[in-house]
């Protein structure tokens, strides 16, 4: 199904009427956001997988607070400087 361009015309005329001149090109901003989005989202690898081999932590680290690595310790505003 492809739209030629008397279709897109009628679309976009019916947009413009029921939207009106000065929300068209908020819409036009909010769906480039949504789908610049929506591409971000595909490319990232979802967190909810299983991590891969090699990046698992140890279980002293899981059980002992003190042996976590400095930067996890660290205060947020000493994070901010680095």
């Amino acid at each position: 199904m492809r739209l030629g361009f008397g279709e897109i015309l009628v679309i976009l005329v019916i947009a413009l009427l029921v939207f009106g001149p000065s929300k068209l090109p908020q819409l036009g901003d909010a769906l480039g956001k949504g789908i610049r989005n929506f591409k971000k989202a595909t490319l990232q690898p979802d967190p909810d997988e299983a991590p891969q081999q090699g990046s698992e932590p140890s279980r002293l680290d899981a059980r002992s607070p003190a042996a976590a690595a400095p930067e996890a310790t660290a205060s947020r505003t000493e994070r901010e400087k680095v």
